[in-house]
């Protein structure tokens, strides 16, 4: 069980003989955010879990459709995150941006009841999919400003575990609707849209409100005692700036090349269903083992990232994606198909959803923290929907294992660069000088 802190600061050395602290806790924003998005999780997940099957099956969409209303899934909210990001720094408020971003996914929920065409469906996943958007990089700027940057790791896969929690639910809840209800679709979209309203009532009652800023603390903060002036409002400029630092410059440019050949989760769904012979009465239920999965790694995988490096945490992950690809092409439809490749998309979740925004709490400061995280998730977040209509096309053109084929070779080939790019620097271990001897060049 993770204890809270009441303190952000790390526990400080007492002497030579006591070099580490006491464990680190997890804050309070993180579990109330944490609850938060296992409710929400919930909500989402029963939509996921049945939309690739409703949209293939039921409304007859062919896979290049598909493709396309899953890119603007994922699109719609990446080139919205930049705006949330900025804006909740603009604001100081990242509570409120967050809070209008569920309560915007929860709107949309009972709209699916109504959506039955291209257009329309596409409309409403937009519409969605701008919630989300909207709400993330608050959201992980909140969590990041509360977590001592040493354990950044940590407190991300606690929150992504509390999240996954929700991921597992979502499909069983939508497995025992569509089993208990005649109208089964139809029923999972309800009851999807009462447990979202459920998350952003938790959302207003216990997640903390206004971050007060150190610039405007009288106590003697960081910025000085006594000082008087609060920070100006951030402005685009300075979020545009952040592009100028080398290393956020390099995590972007590999998240998003890791991002062209991350097929989409809906994708690897239906190729294993075809290629294991997956019934689609239980199709619902895949996306519960990738999240048993990640449930189990989040956390050791955030707390490993802090010890070795997140980098290499990162990069770890997508080799696990990389073999659960070419386990769906060239393994035997054995029963341990569906567990080994589900597991393994699992470990690369937990391996890169929540290491990828710990790794900048080092990189770019408190005041545009929320901007720099949507700068790479939005970058991220592109990339995969160009993946997906990518994908789409090459399925629908050459066949789902000459396209999932493409995509594993490019994934070899942007892990082997972003390898190289990531790797870290050797540092020079210089000797010890003697109290006695001069500090400055011979």
């Amino acid at each position: 069980m993770y204890l809270t802190d009441r303190s952000a600061a790390p526990a400080a050395d007492t002497g030579p003989g006591r070099r580490r602290g006491p464990r680190p806790g997890v804050t309070p924003v993180v579990l109330a955010l944490g609850t938060v998005s296992l409710i929400t999780d919930i909500s989402s997940e029963m939509v996921t879990a049945v939309l690739p099957l409703y949209l293939v099956t039921t409304l007859g969409f062919s896979p290049l459709a598909f493709g396309t209303l899953d890119g603007v899934y994922n699109g719609v909210s990446a080139l919205v995150q930049l705006t949330g990001g900025h804006l909740a720094d603009r604001m100081r408020d990242h509570k409120l941006l967050a809070g209008l971003g569920y309560g915007l996914s929860a709107l949309c929920k009972p709209l699916l009841l109504f959506a039955g065409g291209i257009g329309t469906l596409g409309a409403v996943l937009a519409l969605d999919r701008t919630g989300k958007g909207l709400r993330t990089a608050p959201r992980d700027a909140m969590i990041s400003l509360s977590t001592p940057t040493a354990h950044q790791g940590r407190a991300f896969g606690v929150h992504r575990a509390m999240d996954t929690t929700g991921a597992m639910l979502g499909p069983l809840a939508a497995f025992l609707v569509l089993g208990a209800a005649s109208d089964g679709y139809d029923a999972v979209f309800g009851v999807s849209a009462c447990v979202a309203a459920l998350g952003v009532i938790v959302l207003v009652l216990f997640v903390p409100g206004r971050r007060r800023d150190p610039s405007t603390d009288t106590t003697g903060g960081p910025s000085g005692a006594g000082a008087s002036e609060a920070r100006p409002p951030v402005r685009v400029r300075e979020a545009l700036v952040l592009l100028r630092l080398p290393r956020l410059r390099a995590l972007t440019c590999c998240a998003a090349l890791l991002g062209l050949t991350t097929v989409s989760d809906a994708f690897v769904y239906l190729l294993l269903q075809r290629r294991a012979g997956v019934g689609e009465e239980w199709f619902a239920l895949l996306p519960l083992g990738t999240a048993a999965m990640f449930l189990l790694l989040a956390v050791p995988a955030g707390a490993l990232a802090d010890r070795i490096g997140r980098n290499i945490v990162f990069l770890a992950g997508h080799l696990g994606l990389l073999t659960a690809y070419a386990l769906v092409l060239w393994a035997p439809a054995t029963p341990l198909l569906v567990p080994l490749v589900l597991a393994l998309h699992g470990t690369f979740y937990a391996a890169t959803d929540g290491v990828l925004p710990a790794a900048l709490a080092g990189i770019v400061p408190e005041h545009v923290r929320a901007s720099g995280l949507a700068l790479v998730g939005t970058s991220q977040a592109l990339a995969r929907f160009c993946c997906s209509l990518g994908f789409g096309a090459a399925w629908t053109m050459w066949g789902d294992g000459p396209a999932l084929a493409g995509a594993a070779i490019g994934l070899l080939c942007c892990a082997t660069v972003a390898g190289l790019v990531l790797r870290p620097a050797r540092r020079i271990r210089r000797p010890r000088s003697r109290p006695d001897e001069r500090q400055g060049p011979l």
